[in-house]
């Protein structure tokens, strides 16, 4: 682990992060953790479709009209990421005339505290 500069670590440690998270559906009402208070924290969601690496000449030449080709093919999934963490990843889906996300397959929440340290 990286030390700060007050000399403690910038990121939690995965076995404490398990401690405190804990299996919450298998507490008692009186034994649950009060983590409602994290409840109202607002975070960012992106949905990724690819990536592209473009030389500035050309980012300098784009217009409307412009096409891009992406790294990923029409029939793979889109990946959700919440706060840069990629989270889960699923399909895309539009609900009247809006996007949305139908998620099929979220990343297990052990392997997300794990890259969390």
């Amino acid at each position: 682990m990286e030390a700060g500069q007050n000399g403690y670590s910038n990121r939690p440690d995965p076995d404490e992060l398990r401690e405190l998270l804990g299996d919450a559906n298998n507490q008692t009402a009186a034994g649950r953790r009060g983590l409602e208070f994290l409840y109202d924290i607002p975070l960012q969601v992106s949905v990724e479709i690819g990536r592209s690496r473009i030389p500035l000449k050309d980012l300098l030449q784009m217009s409307e009209g412009y096409v891009i080709e992406l790294d990923k093919l029409a029939s793979e999934p889109l990946d959700l990421y919440v706060n840069s963490r990629l989270i889960a990843r699923g399909e895309a889906v539009m609900i009247g005339d809006k996007f949305g996300i139908r998620l099929t397959d979220v990343i297990n929440t052990s392997d997300r505290i794990e890259k969390l340290g």
